[in-house]
């Protein structure tokens, strides 16, 4: 098992509470009638994103789905600016006008989220080879899911990052279920990272539930494209602990998925690691509690922030010349 540094595991535990309770406080707020927007849960995938981000350097960039607010927060977008996104306030990353599947935000690296399935990986590609061009040492991750690698632009991508070595990660968080359809009704091969040896390019598959897993994974791959090395595709097996969608549910879910998905909650299973590691219950409450802290404020100040100008709609469309 890959030992992990003491103060590393504090920073992906703290950015794995910081993707739950954001999770779970936009949950309340739909529930609650307090908020009425499109939002993708991210329970049961709070450890792959964590890990993976804290794999980066600040610089690096990143490309992520409709379900992005893992990487999106873990990579340190500010909580105000991203709840006054998702609630479409003039404060939030894009001005209000992108919404909870267009968050964009370049001082913290996360450069397009995109709700077109699998779009996000030759994406990547453009920003790896600019990265490549110009020298700078960025390394460039895209987050899919599963149901993504069967798109033509999934193997355009890889063949291209491979052939041009880019400095770029594919990591397919494979949660088992394209949408509502499981992996194996529109899959047959045992799993995606093997499809990687096609191209000749380097294909993992880890147990996202798991840090000493996910994160050496996600060390290497991410030393690999800084080197020069090439692209690296890295497979973490996880689970959706929510439907599709919020308010969709597990109805298209056998009785024995759900079951095994909750045995192999990644939460309890870091916070043992935590344990383990001899962090102490009082330590880790206090992050959490403190996480809690800084999520409501930033709740409220989204709230009370003011909605986009309307003649913002014609802005940001085409380039402002003198």
């Amino acid at each position: 098992m890959a030992q992990i540094d003491r103060d590393k595991l504090l920073d992906i535990y703290t950015r794995t509470m910081k993707v739950n309770r954001t999770d779970e406080k936009f949950r309340e707020l739909l529930m609650g009638g307090k908020v009425a927007v499109m939002y993708y849960c991210v329970r049961g995938q709070e450890l792959v994103s964590a890990a993976a981000m804290a794999a980066l350097e600040k610089e690096d960039y990143v490309v992520c789905t409709y379900r992005g607010q893992g990487e999106q927060t873990a990579k340190g977008i500010p909580m105000e600016k991203w709840w006054g996104e998702c609630l479409g306030k003039a404060t939030g990353t894009c001005k209000g006008k992108g919404g909870t599947m267009h968050i964009t935000d370049p001082e913290t690296g996360i450069m397009v989220t995109t709700g077109v399935v699998g779009s996000g990986l030759p994406i990547a590609n453009g920003l790896a080879m600019a990265s490549q061009n110009n020298g700078d040492g960025r390394v460039t991750l895209v987050s899919f899911g599963d149901g993504a690698a069967n798109i033509g632009g999934f193997h355009e991508a890889m063949n291209m990052a491979q052939l041009y070595k880019l400095p770029v990660i594919f990591l397919c968080q494979n949660n088992r279920y394209g949408e509502h359809t499981s992996y194996a009704d529109h899959t047959d091969s045992p799993n995606i990272a093997s499809r990687a040896a096609g191209y000749g390019m380097k294909g993992v598959t880890v147990d996202g539930n798991d840090v000493h897993q996910i994160y050496p994974a996600m060390q290497e791959a991410v030393a690999r494209a800084r080197a020069g090395e090439g692209p690296t595709l890295v497979e973490a097996m996880c689970y959706r602990m929510m439907g599709h969608f919020f308010g969709s549910d597990f109805s298209y879910m056998p009785p024995e998925h759900i079951a095994e998905m909750k045995a192999e909650d990644p939460l309890p299973k870091l916070r043992q690691v935590m344990l383990d590691y001899q962090f102490t219950e009082e330590e880790l409450d206090a992050i959490v509690a403190d996480i809690n802290a800084q999520i409501d404020a930033a709740v409220q100040h989204a709230l009370d922030a003011p909605l986009p100008d309307t003649d913002e709609i014609y802005k940001d469309v085409l380039e402002e010349t003198a």
